[in-house]
């Protein structure tokens, strides 16, 4: 045992003095690694104030909102109809106008959303054509709003005659939102496991079945989360609905998609060219927006509440 071990300990010495005149010499650089201290530092606090700087023009921003719209907001203000006395106008008809284009723009958006994602991830033969669609519909999802409105007015106001209804203006919403709710559903159903459809696929399974048991069930959390973002979006964009000539004052509450309409943010936008005339729109204005940003909250919360409860990790 002892000349084994002599033997090793001889070889041991042999391999770390030819691995010593193989390696070169190494020269600390202290100058060099003092400046890259010096800028990770400078770099840190440039991006602690960045932060800083945002999270105070958000509170500036939510304070003045806030009160701004102490004592407008209350329950009359939710439930009474537009009226051109501020003291006496409510959001009930906007409230009622923004929940029936949700109506419209979710069951549109996400259909046509997931079913294309799934087609260009699942069924589309790999090449250039798909490389090409793919392109351009992450190019439509950061187009400006108003090219949306402006095609909305163009095809369904005017070609099809729908004018500023809900329907009009639902399906503008749902050409605005649908690029961002493709490729964020592309993105989930790209990250699922490529060895989970091998192993369905093993089983004898077809591949709708593997898409339908396997591949949407892992990919629905990220799904879910894109979609309700992208309809967080929908419901508060101006620009579009403008454009198509939704009007602001409507005192009839509407009851069907062929009626005319009004919404939160269109509301908003109005009363704040108002408020040059008749200081109080701020306020209501102020209250609105209150308003929308709890609706957007809550759907911004229920968006990570699916994302954490749903999420497998593989």
């Amino acid at each position: 045992m002892s000349r084994e071990t002599n033997y090793i300990r001889k070889d041991s010495r042999m391999m770390m003095k030819d691995i010593n005149q193989k390696l070169p010499d190494f020269k600390v650089n202290s100058a060099r690694i003092s400046r890259r201290v010096k800028l990770n530092n400078l770099l840190k606090h440039i991006f602690s104030l960045s932060t800083l700087f945002a999270i105070m023009v958000l509170v500036i921003l939510l304070y003045r909102i806030g009160a701004d719209s102490i004592g407008w907001l209350n329950t009359g203000f939710l439930t009474r109809n537009l009226s051109i006395f501020p003291e006496k106008a409510g959001i009930y008809g906007a409230i009622i106008g923004s929940v029936l284009l949700m109506l419209i723009v979710i069951p549109i958006t996400t259909v046509l959303g997931v079913s294309t994602a799934i087609y260009l991830e699942e069924y589309a033969t790999k090449g250039k054509i798909q490389d090409f669609i793919k392109i351009n519909i992450s190019n439509l999802a950061s187009v400006p709003s108003v090219i949306f409105g402006l095609l909305g007015l163009a095809v369904f106001g005017r070609m099809l005659n729908l004018g500023s209804s809900i329907l009009a203006g639902g399906l503008t919403m749902s050409l605005l939102v649908l690029p961002i709710v493709v490729v964020a559903s592309q993105e989930a159903i790209r990250a699922v496991p490529g060895f989970l459809r091998e192993a369905s696929y093993a089983m004898g399974a077809d591949r709708w079945t593997t898409v339908r048991k396997i591949v949407l069930p892992v990919a629905l959390p990220g799904i879910l989360t894109g979609s309700i973002l992208a309809m967080s979006r929908a419901i508060g964009e101006t620009a579009p609905l403008v454009v198509l000539g939704i009007p602001t004052l409507i005192l009839k509450i509407p009851s069907s998609i062929m009626d005319d309409f009004t919404a939160l943010p269109i509301q908003i936008y109005y009363w704040t060219l108002d408020t040059v005339l008749t200081p109080e729109y701020a306020n209501l204005a102020a209250a609105t927006i209150v308003v929308l940003l709890v609706v957007l909250f809550i759907m911004n919360s229920v968006a990570i509440i699916i994302r954490n409860k749903f999420q497998k990790r593989f």
